[in-house]
Order: C-alpha cells, then sequence, then structure tokens
C-alpha cells in the first residue's frame, strides 16, 4: 500500500509533544525515585554520583557510520544511563519509547522505511549491569523526485524581478536527485529567503513550505512558496545619537545611495564605511520598513560616538623587525580645521617613525583632502637613513577602487662609513589601487592592482628632473572547477598566488634621488627567504643602497588542510619568490627564495608563517605575520 506522509513540521516536534502528554497523563517513563526528584525541580540526568558507582545501563548501536554517530548523539535514552536506580521494568518502558525516537530521528536523515531491533543483555562483568543493543538497517535514502519554488506578490509579475527569481531557482542546493534530510531542508528554504530580502524585498517570507514524502518509493517532493511584500528603494539616512559628530559628515561618509533599489549588501558597505571611519564606536543601519512608503523607506543609523580624543598603545612583532611598541593619538575634530588627526609613534628593531595623518570629512562626490608628514629612522641596505616626508592633496575612495593626487616633499640623509650623499626632492604624484577580491580580509580569489605615478625635481646638488614609476599585481587563482553554489567543494580547491612587483625611477645620473623614492626589497611580504630590505645595488665594496629599478616575482601554492572530509581552517603553501634591484636594466640580478609554510584563519585574521631558503645566502630565516592587506 502507497503511504505518504506529510513532513511539515521539524523532526524534533513528535518526540516533544509525546513527552509532554505522557507527563501529563502520569505515564511518565521515568523510575518513580526520579520522577520524584524532577517535581522537585531536578534534571532527570544525574550529574553528582558516589565515585566508583556503575552506569545503570549502557547503549550500543550497529548502524552504518551514516546514522550511526547521528543516533549516538540524539537518542534520548543515553540521558538516563546513570540513573543508580533503575529497575528492569522501567528500562523496559525507555526501550520502547527509544524505538520511536530512533525512528523519528532517522527521518530527519531521509530514512523513513527502517528496521530496527532492540535487545536488552545482562552484563554482570561489564562496566554497567545491563547493555540496550540497537540495531539498525536504515533502508534506502529517500531522495528529490521534484522541487517546486514559486513566487506570490510584486516579485511574480515584475519583469526588472526576472533575474532574482531565476537565480534563487537557479541556486536551490536540494536539487532533484539528492537526498532528502530535515537539516537541507531547512536550509535550502532558508537560503533561499536572504537571496529573495538581500535585493528590493526586504520584508520577504515563506508562506508556504511543504515536503510530500512517499516513504514507500523514498521519494519526497518540495514544494516552497515565497511572499515578497512590496519593493523597497532606499531613503534618507538618519543619524541617531549623534551629539558631538556632524549627521551630515555622516551621510557623506556612508555613502548610501538614496533613491536606489534596495541592497542589503549596499546597506552593510554604509555601515562598515561608518564604522572604520573612527568617529563611531559602534554602527547600525537598519531599513525603516514601517515608515509606510516603500519607494522612499528611510535608513536609521544607530551610532555610538568614539570619544573626541584617544591614545591608544600597540605592541606587535614581524620576523622582519622584531618585537614593536607604537604609540596613538587620535583627535577626531582638529581646532579650526574640523579634521581627523591620527599621529603615531612607532619602534622596532628597523624603524622607529613619527607621523601624523589629517583627514577632511568626504564631500558630496566622496573627495576629501588630506595631509600628512613623518620624520623615520629606518635600516636602508646597509645603512642607516633619517629622512623626512610631507604630503598634501585629494583623496578618494570608493567600493574597489582608490584614488589620490598629491604633492610630495622627500628628503633623505643617508649614516654610515662612505654612505650615498643625501638628498630632497618635490613631487607631485597620482595613485590608484583597484581590490577585487572576494573576502577582503581572507580572499580565495579575484585580484588587486596598485599604480604610482610621480615627476618632480631634485632639490639637492644640481637641480634635475624625474620620473617615478611603480606598480604591483595579486592574483589568487582556485584550481580544478567546483559545482555551482556548492561552498563545500570550493572550499576543498587548492589555489594558485600570483605577485609581480615592479618600478622605476628614470633620471640623469648624476641626479641625487632620496633613496626613499629609490627601491629595496627583500621580507615577509616580497622576497622570502631574505632580510627585510637587504635585496638592493650592490656596490664595489660590497654594501648594499637602494637602486632606481626593482622587479619581484612570486608564485605561491596553497591547499587547504581536510580532516576526515571537512575543510579546516588550516593551509600548507610551497612558494617561489624572486627580486632584483639595480641601477640600470641590464644590472638587474635574480635573487630567488624558495620554500613552505602554513596558513590558519584564525578569529582575528589569517596568520602565516613560510620558512624560505635564500638561494643567494644559503641560509634558511623563518617568516611570521598576520593579516592581508593590498
Amino acid at each position: 500500500m502507497l503511504r505518504v506522509l506529510r513532513w511539515l513540521a521539524p523532526a524534533w516536534m513528535p518526540a516533544f509533544l509525546c513527552t509532554g502528554i505522557l507527563l501529563l497523563q502520569g505515564c511518565s517513563l521515568l523510575p518513580r525515585s526520579e520522577a520524584a526528584r524532577e517535581d522537585a525541580g531536578a534534571s532527570p540526568v544525574v550529574g553528582d554520583r558516589a565515585a566508583g558507582t556503575r552506569d545503570a545501563f549502557t547503549v550500543e548501536v550497529q548502524a552504518p557510520d551514516t546514522v550511526r554517530d547521528y543516533l549516538v548523539r540524539n537518542l534520548e535514552i543515553q540521558r538516563y544511563r546513570q540513573l543508580d536506580d533503575l529497575g528492569a521494568a522501567e528500562l523496559s518502558r525507555l526501550m520502547v519509547a527509544a524505538e520511536a525516537n530512533a525512528r523519528e530521528l532517522l527521518g530527519t536523515l531521509g530514512y523513513f522505511t527502517p528496521t530496527l531491533t532492540l535487545e536488552l543483555k545482562e552484563t554482570p562483568e561489564g562496566k554497567a549491569p545491563r547493555e540496550v543493543r540497537i540495531t539498525v538497517a536504515p533502508g534506502e535514502p529517500t531522495r528529490i523526485r521534484a522541487v517546486d519554488i514559486e513566487f506570490s506578490g510584486p516579485i511574480a509579475a515584475d519583469p526588472e524581478a526576472a533575474d532574482q527569481r531565476e537565480a534563487i531557482r537557479r541556486d536551490w542546493p536540494l536539487r532533484a536527485g539528492r537526498t532528502f534530510t530535515q537539516t537541507g531542508w531547512d536550509n535550502a528554504k532558508s537560503a533561499a529567503l536572504r537571496s529573495l530580502t538581500a535585493r528590493r524585498f526586504p520584508t520577504g517570507s515563506v508562506a508556504l513550505s511543504r515536503a510530500d514524502i512517499d516513504a514507500d518509493r523514498a521519494e519526497a517532493g518540495l514544494r516552497v512558496r515565497y511572499e515578497s511584500g512590496p519593493a523597497y528603494r532606499f531613503g534618507p539616512l538618519e543619524v541617531r545619537g549623534s551629539e558631538r559628530y556632524d549627521a551630515d559628515g555622516a551621510r557623506r561618509i556612508a555613502r548610501l545611495p538614496t533613491g536606489s533599489d534596495y541592497d542589503q549588501q549596499q546597506l552593510l558597505d554604509a555601515q562598515q564605511r561608518l564604522a572604520s571611519s573612527g568617529y563611531y564606536d559602534s554602527v547600525f543601519l537598519t531599513l525603516d520598513t514601517d515608515a509606510g512608503n516603500p519607494q522612499w523607506a528611510p535608513v536609521i543609523a544607530q551610532v555610538r560616538e568614539a570619544p573626541l580624543q584617544k591614545v591608544v598603545l600597540g605592541v606587535g612583532f614581524t620576523t622582519d623587525s622584531g618585537p614593536r611598541l607604537s604609540l596613538d593619538h587620535i583627535h577626531n575634530r582638529m581646532p579650526l580645521l574640523g579634521w581627523r588627526a591620527v599621529s603615531k609613534l612607532s619602534v622596532d628593531r628597523e624603524t622607529q617613525s613619527l607621523g601624523t595623518e589629517w583627514n577632511g570629512i568626504p564631500d558630496d562626490k566622496g573627495w576629501r583632502r588630506f595631509a600628512s608628514g613623518q620624520l623615520k629612522r629606518e635600516t636602508s641596505g646597509s645603512y642607516k637613513v633619517d629622512s623626512g616626508r610631507l604630503r598634501g592633496g585629494l583623496g578618494k575612495t570608493s567600493d574597489h577602487i582608490d584614488y589620490n593626487y598629491f604633492l610630495q616633499y622627500d628628503y633623505a640623509q643617508n649614516r654610515g662609513f662612505n654612505a650615498p650623499p643625501s638628498a630632497s626632492a618635490l613631487s607631485i604624484n597620482w595613485g590608484w589601487t583597484g581590490r577585487y577580491f572576494d573576502d577582503m580580509g581572507a580572499p580565495t580569489r579575484g585580484h588587486g592592482v596598485a599604480l604610482e605615478v610621480g615627476a618632480g625635481y631634485t632639490l639637492t646638488g644640481e637641480r634635475l628632473p624625474f620620473t617615478r614609476v611603480y606598480g604591483r599585481w595579486l592574483g589568487i587563482i582556485p584550481l580544478g572547477r567546483a559545482e555551482e553554489g556548492d561552498r563545500a567543494s570550493e572550499a576543498r580547491r587548492g589555489r594558485l598566488q600570483l605577485r609581480a612587483e615592479a618600478g622605476a625611477v628614470v633620471a640623469q645620473d648624476r641626479a641625487q634621488i632620496p633613496s626613499t623614492l629609490m627601491f629595496l626589497t627583500g621580507g615577509d611580504t616580497t622576497v622570502r627567504g631574505y632580510g627585510y630590505r637587504q635585496i638592493g645595488t650592490e656596490r664595489a665594496d660590497g654594501q648594499i643602497v637602494a637602486g632606481r629599478y626593482m622587479t619581484v616575482a612570486s608564485v605561491e601554492w596553497q591547499q587547504p588542510y581536510i580532516h576526515q572530509g571537512k575543510p579546516t581552517d588550516w593551509e600548507s603553501v610551497v612558494f617561489v619568490d624572486a627580486g632584483a634591484v639595480a641601477d640600470r636594466p641590464g644590472d638587474l640580478k635574480t635573487k630567488v627564495g624558495l620554500g613552505v609554510g602554513a596558513r590558519w584563519r584564525s578569529p582575528v585574521g589569517p596568520v602565516q608563517g613560510d620558512l624560505a631558503y635564500g638561494v643567494d645566502t644559503k641560509k634558511f630565516r623563518l617568516h611570521l605575520r598576520l593579516g592581508f592587506t593590498f
């Protein structure tokens, strides 16, 4: 006979309701002493037992690996193993309930016609006097026969929503032919609802959800209907909790696209821009769907402002520069200008610096004025360099692209025996950076490009023109192919990380260029296997100085570590780095570093450790760093 079941409620509901009915009727499955303790408010599981007391019984589940662990973890009978006064009659009643409980649990995994055998064995010489053995033959898993996804409300007839409807159907994870499970069914409905409410229809809901289970044929027909609710557009940004800082400034920082279709990602991006601006300790943006007009729905920004001034002490470590101490002073509204100023003192083994950076609030087009100054002493090749820099200009930051136009003054004095002469220069510069990664914190695919072009005159010695060009590129390429929408399969794939960097200062040979405008490489983020900024132009006396031309290239294979068939937060890497610096392109001599490493996706960002061998120095070097930046 054909049996068709309606799978409308979560799997735990029948067991919960059954237990409630039994207790209300006085037909408790607990022994009398335990029921009395529960009436007094105690837990049905006894945790405080005399030392050496044995369990009343053990539970042995004999079943295929696909279901065994799940049953062992979730069978209700496990809760009563430690009752020291459990009699044979009470245990028999528990076994009756355990069979029904096991069938319900198997149903959540898609097995609706299991064969179960329960046995009670005396084991006087074991860890417990009795053993409950549950033998399970789960039968054929129920597979999806068909999936019907429907829409009601404005989305159903809106031609502009055709792509969104198609995307929801295309990305539905529980496709025909796959095994039905309650968890998979719930997750599929939730994922599709998130996709619906992420764009244009934030008040969408599940109007109908039904799974028709044909237990005899081990088939399931799924039907779900989503009610979209009205389509929404962004209205004005309303800042609540703002007292110290200008609410209009918050609007310009957020850059919310007022008047455009609601998009959850754009809302989150605006929230992130406000949170990272430094003016607020916390920011939470919500669309006001109760305002009455979906086509002009206000966005509420609930903020908690940061203090006007703040001092931050920092401690860090890198294998390039050793331990580092830093002291930051932040002033969120400078007198007269009203700009935000961040001043920083930083000291480590290789570099000591004191600097300040001032930034204005962006205008309505996103452009902001900025100015900065820095004094620094650092190891540059074989010498110590004392340098100063002043910079001022305009900058703009969008979702993926940063622009900068600025005037810059540089001064550098080399210290040491037979050191290169001091130099200074004035230049006008343009910078462009584009970031197209899937995750800016720990990317697994995408690429980034940065370009800098400057032109200026030397101010020390003979005044001569020069041009400086610098560029870098980073690309992350997944290996192999993953089924569309299968994130677990994608997480198992290895990746290639390719990196290229090049720079050139073009000027007459007699031009005295500040060493801070020229190039050195080597270290944690450039050519591993060599010291920080220790690859440069080698003079006749063996000293290393900054050079006018630089090239760097790197290939890194990243492979996720799989444990028991599941991706972990660890990866292994194998890499080859190469770099060269010289005063003439024909003198570039590549230095190679190669090695292996590990990556850990920690809560605060990727932790990276590499052991590299410098082919030129014939030495191993350990490189450690935290985070990803481009």
